[in-house]
């Protein structure tokens, strides 16, 4: 049986699997279904889920080849991250659940007014629209790679294909499937990991000591910097770029925070941020030592290894040189990732689009609302394929940091936003509001090219911060008297 059609037919269970989920938690389409969950959703399952939608294809690739540039300085991030999610639980979700919000951004209408209610939708829809595409980009081309590409079929078909499935079994009920689906992707992404690193391990090394001792004599395992403070990976830039990250990619986003918000009450919804939390740092130390592993393999296999890193896993499974059990892992935690990094964005994005943007909850006709809900749903779609086609020809070594640059720019307004609504009094101008959006990541652009230039410093992460406290700044100097 050739290595593509066990792929193939790992593919087609995996998905069966999704539609059958889909039927049973589908039976309710309501709006209140779609966006809400009805608000019956266990949070340990979505505290599970969770960790599937965060790690995606990105991780599942990108991480492991992300180690050849960077070692693993990367775990430095994400011991940031955990706190960033205390953050979340604590100080933002009390005031989503406090308000009842099935769109965070309705928060921003409450506190200032209209016109940055639909600012910051609209920063988050190019936000995650972006991102989004760029975490499917990566699964596609792998996906390409291993199943759709021998059967002949061209990149933009498997786009369309794969997008035609996640439509198939989220135009039913939405959040509410997304939460037990995001569980199963889970499941399938931990096992991958955990079963691809042992098989690896026992076929490189004799014993787990001896394991163990390679990676810790390896260059590639460096975890902190210490001593480069104008570099990207310094630990500080790193470990703080973490905590906003998460306030920013978590807590501002609708994605993210949707899920959260189908829980039943705020302390469920607290329990199930801080065991999502706890959960994050382990599971990409274990990303990060699979890098190391693949590293050490091609360095003693004497393989020559691809200029883009994200390639590396691929080129390595596809090759055979781990025998067809982890073909098999690897598409199915690939598959997982697939339809994991783009369901919930879609969800999230007819959401926001849905309220913020058309208002849909002053639709006084539940039927005519589930209609527009409906086409603003298969109309994301559409845009979906467009991005994930056209990102082909751009490309880069490395998707992870892909999606940070863009976070440090079109999340900062969000930050800003949000911190002045929550830790001031002010009232401001509204009517500069969009134009402080924009302003604040144009001026870090500019920044992140003189500051170089003139000091030999360059900007990671961080810049997230600094775009947000412009934002925030901006807005002080237009308060209302």
């Amino acid at each position: 049986m050739s290595n593509t059609f066990i792929a193939l037919l790992t593919l087609a269970g995996y998905f069966l699997l999704l539609l059958l989920i889909a039927r049973i938690t589908g039976k309710e389409r309501s709006n209140e279904a779609f966006f809400r969950g009805n608000r019956k959703s266990p949070w340990g399952i979505v505290a599970f889920g969770m960790i599937g939608a965060s790690l995606s294809g990105v991780s599942l690739v990108s991480v492991p080849g992300y180690v050849g540039f960077t070692q693993m300085t990367y775990l430095q991030m994400c011991l940031g991250f955990f706190f960033g999610y205390l953050i979340v639980a604590f100080v933002l979700l009390p005031v989503y659940y406090k308000q009842n919000l099935t769109s965070i951004y309705s928060y921003l209408q409450g506190r200032f007014g209209e016109t940055s209610r639909q600012t910051g939708a609209s920063f988050f829809i190019l936000s995650k629209l972006a991102g989004a595409a760029v975490r499917f980009y990566l699964v596609c081309i792998v996906l390409q790679q291993i199943v759709f590409g021998p059967l002949g079929m061209p990149y933009p078909v498997t786009v369309v294909l794969i997008l035609l499935l996640v439509w198939l079994y989220t135009r039913r009920a939405g959040i509410r499937t997304l939460v037990y689906t995001d569980a199963l992707q889970t499941l399938c992404l931990i096992g991958t990991v955990i079963a691809v690193a042992v098989i690896i391990s026992q076929q490189m090394f004799p014993s787990w000591k001896a394991m163990t001792d390679a990676v810790i004599q390896s260059p590639l395992s460096r975890i902190f910097v210490w001593d480069d403070f104008s570099g990207r990976q310094y630990f500080w830039k790193q470990f703080l770029s973490g905590i906003f990250i998460v306030i920013v990619m978590t807590g501002l986003d609708q994605d993210m925070m949707q899920k959260n918000l189908t829980c039943p009450t705020l302390r469920k919804a607290q329990k199930d941020m801080c065991a999502y939390g706890i959960s994050f740092v382990p599971v990409n130390l274990l990303l990060l030592l699979i890098g190391v592993l693949l590293y050490l393999y091609a360095a003693q296999h004497q393989l020559a290894l691809p200029a883009d890193g994200d390639q590396l896993f691929p080129m390595l499974v596809l090759g055979g040189h781990f025998g067809s059990a982890v073909i098999v892992l690897f598409t199915l935690g690939i598959s997982a990732a697939a339809f994991s990094s783009v369901d919930s964005a879609l969800t999230a994005l007819t959401t926001t689009f849905c309220v913020d943007i058309l208002g849909i909850e002053r639709e006084t006709s539940p039927q005519n609302a589930e209609g527009i809900r409906k086409k603003v749903h298969f109309a994301i779609v559409g845009v979906f394929i467009v991005l994930t086609i056209l990102f082909r020809f751009i490309g880069n070594n490395s998707v992870i940091d892909v999606i940070y640059i863009l976070a440090s720019y079109t999340y900062g307004p969000l930050l800003g936003l949000f911190a002045f609504g929550i830790f001031t009094h002010y009232r401001i101008k509204e009517r500069f509001a969009p134009v402080i959006a924009i302003a604040s990541p144009l001026i870090c652009y500019v920044l992140s090219l003189l500051v170089p230039h003139y000091t030999g410093y360059h900007f990671g992460y961080e810049l997230l911060m600094l775009n947000g406290a412009l934002t925030f700044l901006m807005l002080y100097l237009t308060r209302r008297k």
